[in-house]
C-alpha cells in the first residue's frame, strides 16, 4: 500500500472513528445500548484496499481527490434518488434554478422504477414547445445512453450555453419507437403563474412550478383579476380554477404559503424526520383570499411533491374539489446542506404528510374526481375550453351549487 493511500486510510479511519464516538455518545446520553460492533477499522481497511487497485490497476491514471469526491458522490446518490452531493458549480446552479432562473431546455425529470422519466416539462420552455411529455422515458442525450443511477449528470447534459442544441431521444408507452428530440438551449425564465378569466366571473390560474416568486405572483394575479370583474360588472369572483397538472413542485415553503392563501386554518403540511430540524408543522394563518369562494385545482400525473402539498391540503380540508388524474407520488423532503469550500449535499431529510396524515409518497393524491386528459395539457398558449375535458369538467363543477367534497379529515 502506497505512503499517501496510507495517508488517506488514517484520515478516513480518523473520520469513521469521531462518527462513531459521536453517535456512541449519544446513545449513552440517551441511556441505550452501545453497537455491539464497531466496523469503523474494517470499513476504512476496505475503502483503502478499493482505492489502492483502482490506483494500481485502472486503465487510466485517476487523481486522489477525483476518487475521493466520487466516493462521496456514490455514497450520497446510493441513499435514494433525490438525494446528491453538490460541487461548487452544482450548489451554483441549484441556487439559482430556485429563483427560476438558469440555462437548459426546461425539464423537471426524477427517477423512477429504474429509469429517468420526464415529471413534467416546464410551461413555455423549448421542451415544452419541442413537445417532451410528462412521463417520457429519456433514453439518451446526444447519442449517449443515460444512467438512472445518474441522475445530476443526466439533468447537467441537458443544460448548457443558450443557443446550442441538444438530441434528446425518449420513449413513450404509446410509440412503438423512441422519439428524438433537437432542442436549443435557452436562457429559462420561469413565470411560474399564468391568469385568465373565464366567463363570466370564474378565474382562471395556472402554476407551472414553485418557487421564490410564487406566492406573491399568484396572490397578484388573484388581486388582478378579481378588481377586473369588479370593474367590469360589479360582482366578485364565483370561483377559481387552480391550474397544478404537469406542475413538478419545487421549494416547500412556497407551497405552503400557497395553500395559506386558501386557508384560514389548521395544517397545511406535516413532515417527520430523524432530526428536530426535520420534524415540523405548518399551519394555516388566518385570511382566505378568495372569502369562501369554490376553487376545482386540476393535477394530473405530471403534477408532484409541491403540488401534491396543495392540492392533499386543500382536498383534506374540504376546501378545493380536485379533478383529473392521480398525482405522481413524492413525498420526501430534501434540504440543501452548505459544506466547506462552497460545497454541499441535497438530502433526504423528512417524509411529508397531509393534514389528514397521509404519505403521498409512491401513492400520490387521489381526485375527488376522475377525469383522463391528453398528457401534453395544458397549453401554455391558451387555454382551450372546446377539448381540455378536465377543464370543462372544473367549470361543470364550478357552476353547480353546493358542490360536495368527497375527502374527509
Amino acid at each position: 500500500m502506497s505512503l499517501k493511500t496510507r495517508g488517506i486510510l488514517v484520515l478516513v479511519i480518523g473520520t469513521l472513528l469521531g462518527v462513531s464516538l459521536s453517535v456512541g455518545g449519544a446513545l449513552l446520553g440517551g441511556r441505550h445500548a452501545p453497537p455491539e460492533r464497531d466496523l469503523s477499522w474494517e470499513q476504512a481497511r476496505l475503502f483503502a484496499e478499493v482505492m489502492e487497485r483502482v490506483k494500481r490497476d485502472y486503465v487510466e491514471p485517476v487523481d486522489d481527490a477525483v476518487l475521493l469526491e466520487s466516493a462521496v458522490r456514490g455514497m450520497v446518490a446510493d441513499l435514494d434518488a433525490h438525494s446528491q452531493y453538490l460541487d461548487e458549480s452544482e450548489y451554483h446552479d441549484i441556487r439559482i434554478s430556485t429563483t427560476g432562473n438558469y440555462s437548459g431546455v426546461g425539464i423537471e425529470v426524477s427517477t423512477l422504477d429504474g429509469a429517468i422519466r420526464v415529471v413534467a416539462p416546464i410551461d413555455n420552455t423549448p421542451a415544452e414547445r419541442a413537445g417532451i411529455l410528462s412521463g417520457d422515458t429519456i433514453v439518451s442525450i446526444d447519442g449517449v445512453e443515460v444512467d438512472a443511477d445518474r441522475l445530476h449528470d443526466t439533468i447537467e447534459r441537458m443544460r448548457g450555453k443558450p443557443g446550442s442544441n441538444v438530441a434528446i431521444k425518449v420513449e413513450r408507452d404509446d410509440a412503438p419507437e423512441p422519439l428524438e428530440f433537437t432542442i436549443r438551449r435557452e436562457n429559462i425564465h420561469v413565470a411560474s403563474v399564468r391568469h385568465e378569466i373565464l366567463d363570466p366571473s370564474y378565474g382562471y390560474v395556472r402554476v407551472s412550478q414553485f418557487n421564490e416568486t410564487t406566492p406573491d405572483e399568484l396572490s397578484r394575479a388573484i388581486d388582478e383579476m378579481m378588481e377586473e370583474i369588479r370593474k367590469r360588472d360589479g360582482s366578485m369572483m364565483s370561483g377559481l380554477v387552480l391550474d397544478l397538472r404537469n406542475n413538478p413542485g419545487g421549494i416547500l415553503d412556497a407551497a405552503v404559503d400557497v395553500s395559506d392563501l386558501f386557508l384560514d386554518s389548521g395544517v397545511i403540511v406535516t413532515a417527520d424526520g430523524r432530526t428536530p430540524e426535520a420534524r415540523f408543522t405548518k399551519r394555516a394563518r388566518r385570511g382566505d383570499i378568495l372569502d369562501g369562494a369554490s376553487i376545482v385545482v386540476l393535477v394530473n400525473r405530471g403534477s408532484a411533491s409541491a403540488s401534491e402539498i396543495v392540492a392533499g391540503a386543500l382536498q383534506d380540508h374540504r376546501r378545493a374539489l380536485i379533478v383529473g388524474t392521480e398525482t405522481f407520488g413524492k413525498g420526501l423532503v430534501q434540504t440543501v446542506m452548505p459544506l466547506s469550500k462552497g460545497r454541499a449535499i441535497k438530502l433526504t431529510t423528512s417524509r411529508y404528510y397531509t393534514p389528514s396524515g397521509d404519505s403521498i409518497h409512491k401513492k400520490g393524491i387521489s381526485p375527488d374526481v376522475f377525469i383522463d386528459g391528453p398528457g401534453g395539457l395544458p397549453s401554455t398558449a391558451f387555454v382551450d375550453r372546446e377539448d381540455d375535458v378536465q377543464l370543462i369538467e372544473a367549470l361543470d363543477r364550478l357552476r353547480s351549487l353546493g358542490v360536495m367534497h368527497s375527502k374527509a379529515m
